[in-house]
């Protein structure tokens, strides 16, 4: 079963951190800069929250407030849902699904090391059962037989 630190270990363990104090508007140009849905929000090296394009848009967008005035500590949620390096993706799948989540900071001791989204944990899950569908071919069909389609 995979965890966490495999898929972090494949992606990157790039973090992109937000101060409290800072702009909407500078959260989402981190976001649109760096192609990614959520940034996490620290002080001195303390995860506070985290900030999502959907945080963005509730928060701020549909009360009419500016992305330019707002401060990211006004839109966060916070606490925040984290998960730990030894976690299982399979974990980590049910604390999204549960609590309608799609990024999760990878917290190690107080420090935070990495994000998972939603997509690296569905990515993670179907390489996982690739990875099953072909030893099993391997062990039905043996080592070096290759699985073709029934002949018609």
């Amino acid at each position: 079963m995979r965890t966490v630190d495999d898929v972090l270990s494949e992606k990157g363990r790039e973090l992109h951190v937000v101060a409290p104090d800072a702009t909407v508007h500078e959260a989402v140009r981190i976001m649109a800069e760096r192609n990614i849905g959520a940034v996490v929000v620290c002080s001195r090296g303390e995860l506070l929250g985290i900030i999502s394009e959907r945080d963005c848009v509730r928060r701020v967008m549909l009360q009419g407030r500016s992305a330019h005035e707002t401060r990211v500590d006004q839109a966060m949620t916070s606490p925040v849902r984290s998960v730990g390096l030894r976690d299982s993706i399979d974990r980590c799948m049910q604390l999204m699904t549960d609590k309608r989540v799609r990024h999760l900071p990878v917290v190690e001791g107080k420090r935070v090391v990495g994000m998972l989204s939603v997509g690296d944990a569905v990515k993670a899950q179907i390489s996982e059962q690739e990875d099953l569908i072909e030893g099993l071919e391997s062990y039905i069909h043996g080592p070096s037989a290759s699985v073709r389609p029934p002949a018609s």
